[in-house]
């Protein structure tokens, strides 16, 4: 299967540089016949959501019928990863994990002197994350509407694709396993106008889960396609 392994990424900050190319190599290494693509759609802000979709589009370019969708921040295993690629042909959303594990500052200290990830200290371990790493066909992540582009900034537009891909697609599937964040500062807006922003559409997506044709109207507002 044709694969393509994108990062949506912008550099400029030295402590995430590092992360990206942690990242990078780590994909390289579990997924070595891949294509490996860095995605910026340019928007100012970065867009994240933007960028998702400008990587798919790259994906597609090259001939990928898989895309992993892969955040500069965090490290997925390699058996879930593996089968959430070899499930993809179901034309569904898979997340090759059931765990989220955020490392505290200490925790990516820890890892970066050689300790094993599940050994580091963590500030966050939960079974509830939608986003982080993403495996799907390209034609059903258009199917779905791609990714809410009026989603600025940070917040919810991960959350927003999940339930537009339930409703569209099927359920996601996801496969045991853990990825790991890699601590940062935060760059998150909080309370920011273009969060309540993000809070105020996702809402809408709330009210339309599980009614496809509420959902669609809602993607048909961006339709980055």
């Amino acid at each position: 299967m044709r694969v393509a392994a994108v990062i949506p990424w912008r550099g400029g900050q030295p402590d995430r540089e590092r992360h990206h190319q942690t990242v990078r190599a780590h994909l390289r290494d579990l997924l070595p016949d891949a294509w490996h693509i860095d995605a910026d759609s340019g928007h100012q802000p970065f867009s994240r959501a933007g960028s998702r979709n400008h990587g798919v589009r790259l994906a597609q370019d090259v001939g990928a019928e898989v895309v992993v969708l892969c955040d500069a921040d965090t490290l997925p295993e390699r058996e879930p990863l593996l089968a959430a690629i070899d499930g993809a042909h179901d034309g569904r959303l898979h997340l090759p994990y059931t765990r989220y594990r955020s490392l505290t500052r200490r925790g990516l200290a820890q890892y970066r002197r050689g300790d094993p990830l599940m050994d580091c200290e963590v500030d966050h371990d939960h079974g509830w994350a939608t986003g982080g790493v993403l495996v799907i066909q390209p034609e059903a992540w258009w199917r779905a509407g791609g990714m809410d582009e009026a989603m600025v900034g940070w917040g919810f537009e991960d959350s927003a694709f999940r339930v537009a891909v339930d409703a569209l697609l099927g359920p996601t599937v996801r496969h045991d396993g853990v990825i790991h964040h890699l601590w940062h500062k935060p760059d998150w807006n909080i309370g920011s106008p273009r969060y309540n922003a993000n809070a105020a559409r996702m809402q809408r997506y709330v009210a339309a889960e599980g009614d496809p044709a509420a959902v669609r109207a809602i993607v048909s507002e961006f339709a980055p396609v």
